[in-house]
């Protein structure tokens, strides 16, 4: 009995990476369902996991950028409600960007996005950024689709996100999200 449920658990694991692994890499960008599984490839970036991404958190090579929603506060709450915003915990010394993932995004939110990505490269387009959100989110596979065709060339897309980077045990940190410019 045991062991049956152990093959089916092992069998129900494969499954899903198998149905994972076959989702088609889309030609634009996706508008919905964004937390569902995500491709295997980026066209023009670099697919990495939480090792080779860690890797290059230790080394201080590449900015990361995480790309989580954030909620906005709700326009119907009584006056005087408080307001907290839910604390997100990420890799140490990413930029939160959040909402710049989405498949259409308003020309504020674009030039939000450009000052992250131009934060976290320094200016230099060329200079190695993981961007990432939660395991199975296009939010992530969005944004560096969109850094890709803004012509950064060393663009790294970690799909397992923060989820993964935490199973792995490595360090997180809550981090707060980048102002946008008045």
């Amino acid at each position: 009995m045991i062991v049956r449920q152990c093959i089916a658990a092992l069998l129900l694991c494969a499954g899903s990476a198998v149905s994972a692994e076959m989702v088609a890499e889309p030609d634009s960008y996706r508008m919905d369902a964004y937390r569902s599984p995500v491709p295997a490839t980026l066209n023009g970036g670099t697919v990495i996991g939480p090792e080779a991404a860690y890797a290059l958190w230790q080394s201080d090579a590449a900015g990361f950028i995480d790309v989580l929603p954030q909620a906005p506060r709700p326009e119907n709450l009584p006056e005087g409600t408080i307001w907290r915003d839910k604390p997100r915990v990420s890799i140490p010394g990413a930029i939160w960007l959040p909402n710049v993932g989405y498949g259409a995004i308003a020309d504020v939110t674009a030039a939000y996005f450009r000052r992250g990505l131009d934060k976290a490269t320094g200016g230099d387009p060329t200079r190695p950024i993981v961007i990432f959100c939660l395991e199975d989110c296009w939010m992530s596979w969005n944004a560096a689709k969109r850094a890709v065709e803004w012509g950064y060339s060393d663009v790294y897309w970690m799909p397992e996100g923060t989820d993964g980077w935490k199973l792995w045990g490595y360090p997180l940190a809550r981090i707060l999200p980048e102002r946008p410019q008045p």
